[in-house]
């Protein structure tokens, strides 16, 4: 067990490393001008009074989910998130430097926020009803979908057949556990601590697939010849900030701080700014922009859509 332990850490640090690496030298966005009719900063609502009166935000960040929320070596927290929280600091003190970050997990990213250590999370968090009835979300912010990560000798049929018997691994309170224990009654689902922890599980032959968002998993499968994505692609639902119930002047702030962003177009031009060029094409439609809005699919829970 303490190998395994060892082992798990010290695949963490390799996946984080390798995927930053392949991240990290994204090239620079060029030639972005988002809506040159609109000022550089919308006109934004007053800032809650708690944060206005500490003078920097408190946000809760992934540190283990390269590219939009880790950390590099010299301990600085990067990615998509990590810059849009920037962005609200810019905005709300004119510095991005304004900003304490907290590192979340999957699991207890939504505690952390509930027990007020944060203002708020920009934490890869994808909409679900279930999550609605405890937080607010703000407006989304980007657009996510769900892959398979296998080894190379894997052939993935369609889902309905493949799945049952095999066994899946995920994080602890992910949209894939819900969505596994909704739709397929047969199939083993297993909680790992991380995401690195899941990636080993694959590569150790304990588990057939590991079920995360394609933003992780493209770097991984990039950067380790034996694993790839199945072309399978699932459950596409918008991430939102997390804010507290009863905040309204919270989520007044922040939805219309991500709306001046999505006006300007400044997602895609921090995504083009966090992932390589050759992702670009695929990955356009996940931020939203001025003629790209996105929407929660509150009328009909994707957990509870199950593929024939």
């Amino acid at each position: 067990m303490k190998r395994l332990v060892v082992l798990t850490i010290v695949l963490g640090l390799v996946v984080a490393a390798a995927v930053a690496a392949t991240f990290g030298s994204a090239a620079p966005a060029r030639g972005v001008s988002p809506q040159a009719k609109l000022p550089p900063k919308p006109k934004l609502p007053a800032l809650p009074a708690a944060v206005k009166a500490r003078g920097k935000w408190l946000i809760g960040v992934k540190c283990d989910t390269p590219p939009f929320g880790w950390q590099d070596t010299s301990g600085k927290n990067r990615g998509y998130d990590v810059e849009v929280a920037r962005q609200f600091a810019k905005w709300a003190f004119g510095s991005t430097s304004k900003v304490d970050f907290t590192c979340v997990t999957t699991a207890s990213r939504i505690g952390t926020l509930t027990s007020g250590r944060v203002d708020i999370i920009i934490s890869t968090l994808t909409w679900t009803a279930d999550r609605e009835k405890v937080i607010d979300y703000s407006v989304p912010y980007y657009n996510a979908a769900g892959r398979l990560l296998v080894k190379n000798n894997v052939a993935v049929g369609k889902l309905a057949t493949w799945m049952p018997g095999k066994k899946i691994v995920s994080t602890s309170g992910s949209i894939y556990d819900r969505w596994i224990k909704n739709c397929f009654k047969n199939t083993s689902f297993q909680v790992v601590s991380s995401p690195a922890a899941g990636v080993l599980a694959v590569k150790n032959d304990q588990a057939n697939a590991m079920m995360y968002d394609d933003a992780f998993l493209v770097g991984v499968a990039a950067n380790d010849s034996s694993l790839k994505l199945s072309s399978n692609i699932f459950l596409k639902v918008p991430w939102g900030v997390g804010i507290r119930k009863n905040e309204p002047d919270m989520k007044r702030w922040v939805d219309a701080a991500v709306r001046g962003m999505r006006n300007r177009d400044l997602f895609w031009s921090i995504l083009k700014r966090t992932i390589p060029r050759r992702f670009w094409k695929t990955f356009r439609p996940n931020a939203p922009s001025p003629a790209h809005k996105l929407q929660y699919p509150r009328s009909s829970p994707p957990e509870n859509n199950c593929p024939s």
